[in-house]
């Protein structure tokens, strides 16, 4: 059969999983529903007769709302999981193929070593794709002389690095991880081959040591206040042998403008002008996005996602075709949940509906989406689109000629073209256009992946998310809880940013997109809500346990059992869906572990510091996550051993509440054995008891471990005091 006849993609719907969401949907919401019906009588009841105080049961009434709440907006990424599959091998010839831009994004090389950002670059431009239809940009904000150096030695090792891939058709094209390897990238044993690879290989030592020597002064070389750098690489800065100029793709330099007192808009804005710059270089209709750590795992990601792309029937609806973030660090004891499979989880949920999320890095996306299509109508007036799109007439003219302007002369730039390369960098080319507002990725938050897609979304824009088996991109995990905790609190931030804003997904999507895409995203923005519920289960029951005040069914009464299902399905469905996403048991437990860890500290920290940003009395800001990994941190994690060396603003909030659940527990239970209180007071003993075995890491931080990476003194005694001031007196909540 010919391969113009087949299907580029298919996409198949995980019936299994999605008979067992509707059932698990409606059994659990019939509960919900008896549940709520328990609590607003027994209100009633407390109303009328005032014999058991009437905070304790608002606060965790109001906290079974919110948790309602949030669940019901979870449920819409489980109506319809979906899988789908590539069949690259029936594109068509290589001259039919699109152009594709690769944009990566770095800012201080002495937090994203030179090596692994290089590695990256290399691994981009290495890609399985016609040299001529690829350009690799990279976007350096701390305008450091360090990275662009690197730039130009990676130049002269990839003209070596790429030749060997085509010839014997390296599959892992990321020269750090290839020679890594050992055996398993001895893809022939022919003295060609060992002689071949043993010269790249030498090269590449020769590399490794030139960007060491480079680095000495990583740090002092990040600059907040410089000029624009644009540069090509071409053989006049690499002129040492190997493929020749047009053998291989273009690779650009970019540091755009800083200034103080200049908005620079974080990634979003390093986006923007990587989009800009290369429209009037290379201008391909497709781009890549990818973190400066997240190296090409398999070179055939651009092939793969052109089995969108070039399927005339969703290919006009395609903005963006998503990749999993796949880690290439991670333990078998993932204690940080790092391999974010929640996440991919819920990706297959909202790839049933009209596509996953942008996840920072890893998709490939329209230029025409990202413009948006109503402003490159080829008869809109000149004034409008400068007032879209800024007044670089070199840019407007890229709108609507996709002809490279540089791969055509050799990979030289004019002075002419320089120069309007120069102002699209400029720290001021946004200003009075419509740049971060409606063209671009928007700028207000500091999740701009998330707003950016929601937007796309609302315009109509559907995407895709592909999931191969042999991951397309490979990166490094957070190893430490503080990178963790930071991470995600940034995040969950921006997140709630957008919750705050006019683009509010409940308000804001259901007139521009379907109501189950409005509640996922909801989900998303509001996910630091769980804060709410969190702290009124953990504080509440365990100070009515000690007070031997009921807030739950005996276990004699009916509504016993509603309860227990509650709680026993949702446990249970969270160990199916980690089963049915090929993990074990013990994956189910560390996700638990730190989704109890964000509610009692990022969401807290989300909540407080976007309500802060709302009425302007905070500034958002963007911090690193440090890529350059100590080894006593990255053994911790290998072996499952918590590093509890963070700020103590971060573990404080932890150890608090483990405290005084561990007591009001140990207290608890003693009072129900003394006073056969069993049938009344077993599930409230039972709450707290839930908590200290899931986090009975926390114990050994605190009193278990002599090592450095345990509980600091000052925090476990900092908690102690907190505790015991809390249980001591909480009885004033007593009062009404």
């Amino acid at each position: 059969m010919d391969n113009t006849s087949l299907p580029l993609n298919q996409c198949r719907i995980l019936k299994t999983d999605l008979i067992i969401n509707r059932l698990y949907i409606l059994l659990n919401g019939v509960s919900i529903l008896a549940l709520f019906y328990y609590r607003a009588t027994n209100l009633l009841t407390i109303l009328l007769t005032r014999e058991t105080p009437l905070i304790p049961y608002l606060v965790v009434f109001v906290s079974e709302i919110v948790l309602t709440g949030l669940w019901v907006l979870h449920q819409a990424y489980r109506w319809r999981p979906v899988k789908r599959t590539v069949y690259p091998e029936r594109l068509p010839g290589d001259e039919k193929l699109p152009a594709v831009d690769v944009f990566i994004c770095t800012a201080d090389p002495s937090k994203e070593p030179s090596l692994g950002v290089m590695n990256t670059v290399i691994s981009a431009m290495a890609l399985e794709y016609p040299p001529d239809k690829l350009s690799v940009y990279l976007s350096d904000d701390g305008g450091s002389w360090v990275t662009l150096e690197a730039m130009r030695e990676s130049w002269k090792f990839a003209k070596w690095w790429i030749p060997f891939c085509r010839k014997y058709n390296v599959k892992n094209r990321c020269p750090e991880a290839f020679f890594s390897g050992g055996a398993d990238n001895l893809i022939s044993s022919n003295s060609e081959f060992l002689n071949d690879k043993n010269e790249v290989e030498k090269r590449y030592q020769e590399f490794n040591q030139n960007l060491e020597k480079n680095s000495v002064n990583a740090k002092s070389s990040v600059s907040r206040n410089h000029s624009a750098t644009v540069e090509v690489m071409s053989d006049a800065t690499g002129n040492v042998g190997g493929a020749t100029q047009k053998e291989m793709p273009l690779l650009v330099y970019v540091s755009r403008e800083k200034r103080p007192g200049h908005a620079h808009h974080f990634k979003g804005g390093a986006l923007n002008t990587l989009l800009r710059v290369s429209a009037v270089i290379s201008n391909a209709p497709y781009f890549l996005v990818l973190d400066c750590d997240m190296y090409c795992g398999d070179p055939t990601s651009a092939r793969q996602a052109m089995c969108f792309y070039l399927d005339p029937k969703i290919a006009p609806k395609i903005a963006w075709v998503q990749y999993p973030q796949k880690f290439r660090n991670t333990s078998p004891y993932d204690i940080y949940s790092g391999r974010l499979h929640p996440i991919w989880r819920e990706g297959q949920g909202l790839d049933g509906l009209t596509g996953p999320t942008i996840y920072g890095c890893n998709f490939f996306m329209t230029r025409e989406a990202i413009y948006g299509t109503d402003k490159i109508q080829k008869d809109r007036d000149l004034s409008l689109l400068k007032k879209s799109f800024g007044v670089s007439n070199e840019f407007i003219k890229s709108i609507h000629n996709n002809k490279p302007n540089v791969w055509s002369d050799g990979g030289k730039v004019s002075d002419e073209l320089q120069k309007e390369i120069q102002l699209l960098a400029s720290s001021t080319y946004c200003n009075g256009s419509e740049w971060g507002l409606e063209v671009g990725y928007i700028y207000f938050t500091v999740v701009e992946d998330s707003i950016t897609s929601l937007i796309l979304h609302c315009k109509g824009w559907i995407s895709v998310l592909i999931d191969p088996v042999k991951p397309c991109f490979l990166g490094a995990c957070t190893t430490s809880l503080n990178d963790m905790l930071v991470q995600q609190t940034r995040w969950s931030f921006g997140l709630m940013q957008i919750g705050l804003s006019r683009f509010c997904p409940i308000l804001y999507g259901p007139v521009r997109m379907s109501i189950l895409q409005s509640l996922c995203y909801t989900a998303l923005v509001f996910d630091a809500l769980y804060v709410i519920p969190f702290y009124g289960l953990a504080l509440m029951p365990p100070i009515c346990l000690l007070y031997n005040i009921p807030l739950y069914p005996k276990v004699s009464d009916p509504y016993f059992v509603v309860f227990a299902f509650i709680f026993l399905s949702s446990q249970l469905k969270h160990v199916q869906e980690v089963f049915s996403y090929g993990d074990s048991w013990r994956t189910s437990l560390y996700e638990l572990r730190v989704w109890m860890m964000k509610s009692s500290v990022c969401y807290l920290y989300a909540v407080i510091n976007a309500i802060a940003d709302k009425f302007g009395t905070t500034e958002a800001n963007f911090s690193l996550t440090n890529k350059d990994i100590e080894e006593e941190q990255t053994r911790w994690y290998q072996q499952g051993i918590y590093n509890y060396q963070a700020s103590p603003g971060l573990i404080v909030p932890l150890c608090t509440l483990y405290l005084i659940n561990l007591a009001s527990f140990i207290i608890g239970i003693a009072k129900i054995v003394l006073n056969q209180t069993g049938d009344q007071m077993l599930v409230q003993a039972i709450l707290p008891l839930f908590g200290v075995i899931m986090n009975y890491n926390l114990l050994e931080g605190m009193f278990l471990r002599m090592d450095k990476g345990r509980v600091s003194i000052f925090v476990t005694l900092l908690s102690i005091a907190i505790s015991a001031i809390y249980l001591y007196f909480g009885s004033v909540l007593f009062i009404y």
